[in-house]
């Protein structure tokens, strides 16, 4: 039987839905969770393969804006749900869904696609490139003190209902998005996300719990962290853990003030945080960073998909003039020389007849889009050719950004 691809139809959601379950293993997820994301699902944005009545295999983006070196906030794609049932693999429905994915993103006008890879060897045969990574670390705090900057006296502490205080929350968040690359902008219902606590999920853990960090000056939230305690023993007494899912602030004497306060967790010996950026001052502030464990991996993957209009939407940390030759052969549109021009005012980015300078696929550009992959890094990995000299060099440092990008949340 010929398989249909279509636009996802709303009451076709369930079974879409069950489908990608499946895809990731067929595990149910907790109802709750199930409700957020069909609450969250763009139908119009994403697409089935049909087999009959089955689906078996999707694709899916949400509207997003995403920070970019300058503090601009660029339209993107966001990839996601995007699955093959074992039963119809190795019969190129996944790279047909890319193609007609890609297709409508740049007809829709967005230079930019996203997304974290279940598994990152699928997606770089389509362009995307490694662009931000996360920092975890699993911190003894039995044996691990930290250097506080000075100010967090002047900090007060509020336990509140996550509920409650997501208000709060998210104005710390809103205020913090155009200073880091790679953040998300909040869009309607997302906030909805860092609330999800379902018993089914917790594994021994408490109900989530959320604490502000306020100035005592003039009541103002500065920062905020949510977080899980799991309770544990052993022979020698409490070994409990501290889960830290956010942790966010507007100031050095709130962000010192809030990690003291889940060192101090009574009846704990570790504080855990995943999805952290890789620059997180609290590297810097915890007395023994190899007690830490800190250890990365890949997160954000990006995607040029309007070449143009994505390198002229950041800006640049140093002067750069320079002409690529890039490489896109899924999406040829962007192939050719281009010729960048820019600065920390802005950019312009056309294409150009002239002698190409810097060799490299659209890959890589997207690697170094967001400012945290260096040019000359790539090239270190054969991935980029210098054909001028000094364009690397010059290149490389205009791309980086003063402060990591990160994502704070998968999607």
């Amino acid at each position: 039987m010929a398989h249909e691809t279509r636009v996802l139809r709303p009451e076709e959601w369930d079974v879409w839905y069950d489908h990608l379950e499946l895809a990731f293993g067929g595990v149910p997820e907790a109802a709750e969770e199930r409700e957020l994301y069909r609450s969250l699902t763009e139908t119009g944005r994403s697409l089935g393969v049909w087999d009959g009545e089955t689906c078996v295999a999707s694709a899916g983006a949400f509207t997003f804006r995403v920070s970019v070196p300058g503090g601009a906030l660029v339209p993107a794609a966001g990839v996601t749900m995007v699955g093959v049932t074992p039963t119809h693999r190795r019969r190129g429905l996944l790279g047909a869904l890319m193609r007609r994915q890609l297709d409508d993103i740049r007809a829709g006008g967005e230079p930019l696609a996203v997304l974290t890879a279940s598994d990152p060897a699928i997606y770089g045969r389509f362009g995307y490139g490694t662009a931000t990574y996360a920092l975890a670390v699993d911190i003894d705090t039995t044996r691990v003190g930290l250097r506080l900057p000075p100010g967090t006296d002047g900090v007060r502490l509020r336990l509140v209902d996550p509920e409650k205080g997501l208000a709060a929350c998210e104005e710390v968040y809103a205020e913090l998005v155009p200073r880091r690359p790679g953040m998300t902008a909040r869009q309607p219902g997302w906030e909805r996300q860092a609330l999800l606590d379902p018993e089914s999920n917790r594994a021994g853990r408490s109900p989530l719990k959320c604490v502000l960090a306020e100035r005592e000056t003039d009541g103002r939230v500065v920062g905020y962290a949510r977080y899980r305690v799991r309770p544990d023993w052993d022979p020698a007494g409490s070994a409990g853990v501290v889960d830290v899912q956010d942790l966010d602030a507007l100031d050095p004497a709130a962000y010192g003030a809030l990690w003291s306060y889940v060192f101090g967790i009574d009846l704990t010996w570790t504080v855990r945080a995943h999805k952290r950026p890789v620059d997180d001052p609290l590297l810097h502030l915890v007395s023994d960073v190899r007690r830490a464990r800190p250890r990365t991996r890949d997160s954000m993957h990006v995607r040029l998909v309007d070449l143009g209009a994505a390198l002229e939407a950041r800006t640049y940390g140093a002067p750069v003039d320079v002409v690529f030759e890039v490489a896109d052969a899924f999406c040829p549109w962007n192939a050719g020389r281009w010729r960048l021009t820019g600065d920390a005012k802005g950019a312009s980015c056309a294409r150009t007849g002239d002698p190409a300078e810097l060799a490299l696929s659209v890959a890589e550009l997207g690697a170094a889009y967001l400012g945290g992959v260096t040019l000359t890094s790539l090239a270190g990995a054969g991935l980029v050719t210098e054909l001028r000299p000094g364009a690397l060099a010059e290149a490389s440092r205009a791309f980086v950004s003063d402060l990591a990008p990160w994502l704070p949340h998968g999607f």
